[in-house]
């Protein structure tokens, strides 16, 4: 699946990157759905591949519902 609904809004796999990494990112991959609930408020998570630079590649994840959001750079 290509787009989804992130708080309320409709994002695009790069827009959903944006939103885990706080900017640009150069290509994103499809977005799926991660296997665990956010640490947060226990919704729904989801997850996105991306390169926010030439040299690295990050599968970041965000909850659906509320601002929580992590990288595998953790």
């Amino acid at each position: 699946m290509s787009n989804r609904v992130v708080q309320g809004r409709m994002v695009t796999p790069e827009t959903l990157a944006e939103l885990i990494e706080g900017e640009s990112v150069l290509e994103a991959e499809s977005i799926e759905d991660a296997d665990e609930n956010c640490p947060a408020c226990g919704g729904d998570v989801i997850q996105v591949g991306y390169m926010p630079s030439v040299t690295e590649f990050v599968v970041g994840r965000k909850c659906q519902e509320c601002d929580w959001a992590a990288d595998d750079r953790d």
